[in-house]
């Protein structure tokens, strides 16, 4: 049972080196697009909602702190316990994508979804930069649209691997014995958190702080 919980673990760790892998073509994308076109990040960035981005951070640190005690209750055999802080891992992850359908409607009602037809810059509201196009800032969205989106679907994936979960959970497959299943959907579930972490700041802080001009 031990090597099966290490094979099982080491294949989760190859599976989130392969993710960071793709994700970090992502972010060299932002980070290459971001250095070339700095004014139309800085704009394309003020127009996100810091706000709401705050507040699903918050969310996601919080489910990391309820995944975690979901897998420690797994491990010491409280199932009770440990069904509470599955489900509760769920809503919280439910609330994040919540608030990014939110976000994406009110980029819908703005027209800032980047492809054709559906993007349109309001220069009257929010003049450009200098030597900025609408282009350019179309690109920030392609990117923003890319990277939230596809953390989106991770994020949906997680949801519907903690239901498995939590179906097994309730069965009492679990104890201090067997619980390899949990702690390897804690690392996948640690993994999502991390890249928000990171995307926050990239998207939401960073182009607001240059447009500054500190």
């Amino acid at each position: 049972m031990e090597q099966q919980r290490e094979a099982g673990s080491i294949g989760m760790w190859v599976f989130l080196a392969q993710e960071i892998m793709f994700f970090g073509g992502l972010f060299m994308a932002y980070l290459l697009y971001r250095f070339k076109y700095p004014m139309a990040f800085a704009a394309g960035s003020n127009h996100l909602d810091w706000h709401l981005g705050a507040f699903n951070t918050v969310v996601l640190i919080v489910s990391s702190l309820t995944m975690a005690l979901a897998v420690y209750y797994a491990q010491v055999g409280v199932r009770k316990l440990q069904i509470v802080f599955l489900v509760l891992t769920m809503i919280l992850g439910t609330v994040f994508l919540g608030v990014k359908a939110v976000e994406y409607h009110e980029k819908y009602v703005d027209h800032l979804i980047p492809v054709a037809g559906m993007f349109d810059w309001d220069e009257k509201a929010s003049p450009l930069p200098p030597n900025t196009t609408e282009q350019q800032v179309q690109m920030f969205y392609w990117i923003y649209f890319a990277m939230t989106g596809l953390h989106a679907l991770h994020m949906i994936i997680g949801i519907g691997i903690l239901a498995w979960l939590v179906y097994h959970a309730w069965r009492g497959r679990y104890s201090p014995e067997y619980h390899a299943p949990v702690e390897i959907s804690g690392l996948y579930w640690h993994f999502v958190d991390i890249v928000w972490i990171f995307l926050f700041p990239l998207l939401y802080l960073l182009g607001r702080h240059f447009g500054e001009g500190h």
